[in-house]
């Protein structure tokens, strides 16, 4: 017998006034999953709500883990920069070490020099009678006078005469080989270096348009290989370590 709309409309108003009607209708008309439907929306939402609640402690954990390692690289930022500030003041300090080493090396080595020049002048004899029979360093007057001389007459000028005064020692004596009268013009280096060869040349040469024999003279503790391979070119006397070198045969006297 099919179910009218005034019949609908009657079983409609009885549940209302039934309420307990209304359970048990829903009990036959929907299954258990659709029953169960509204506890499953409900634990879903109290999961939910603790998953939230779990995942705001993991980000609020991840953004106090943010702030320490922030903080941390900021101390490693300054520390490294300290570190580096040390470095550029070590770095500093190594290079003003070398220059004040650099400078006391060249300190030591002109008083070296200046020792071994005046040694050479105090001992003429000792170190060029080998090579000069009746060896004398000229003094600075005696040798004064020779440049005056030469400055006067014109042969040669103020400037000339000035760089052959610098010459660390002047020696007079004879050429012990044929007794010709000579004078040595030496330069005096703790080690004898190619610029002193080339000064003992220069000064040579002009002293010796005096009018007077020449040779030139390089002196010191060691010549290096340079300076040896230069000197026997020119025509250079070499004393080493109180030893003659002649640039013409070689031999050492």
């Amino acid at each position: 017998m099919p179910f009218t709309v005034e019949e609908f409309r009657d079983l409609v108003s009885v549940l209302k006034e039934k309420p307990e009607w209304r359970e048990e209708l829903r009990r036959l008309v929907l299954t258990d999953e659709l029953l169960s439907l509204p506890e499953h929306i409900a634990r879903l939402r109290s999961e939910t709500a603790q998953h939230f609640q779990e995942l705001a402690i993991q980000v609020s954990q991840l953004a106090e883990a943010q702030r320490r390692t922030e903080e941390r690289m900021g101390r490693l930022e300054e520390t490294v920069a300290q570190l580096a500030e040390a470095q550029r003041r070590t770095t500093d300090q190594v290079s003003e070490l070398v220059r004040a080493m650099h400078t006391l090396s060249n300190d030591v080595g002109g008083l070296k020099g200046e020792s071994l020049e005046n040694r050479y002048r105090a001992k003429a004899y000792a170190y060029f009678g080998p090579l000069l029979r009746r060896a004398h360093a000229l003094s600075q007057d005696e040798l004064a006078d020779l440049l005056e001389e030469a400055i006067e007459s014109s042969t040669l000028s103020a400037a000339e005469a000035q760089e052959v005064a610098l010459a660390d020692v002047v020696v007079h004596g004879k050429r012990r080989a044929d007794g010709e009268e000579v004078y040595l013009v030496v330069e005096v280096s703790w080690g004898v270096g190619h610029k002193d060869v080339t000064r003992a040349v220069r000064r040579a040469a002009l002293f010796a348009r005096t009018g007077v024999t020449t040779i030139p003279v390089v002196a010191g503790q060691w010549v290096t290989a340079d300076a040896a391979r230069l000197a026997r070119a020119d025509k250079v006397w070499q004393l080493s370590d109180g030893r003659a070198v002649l640039p013409e045969s070689g031999a050492t006297l």
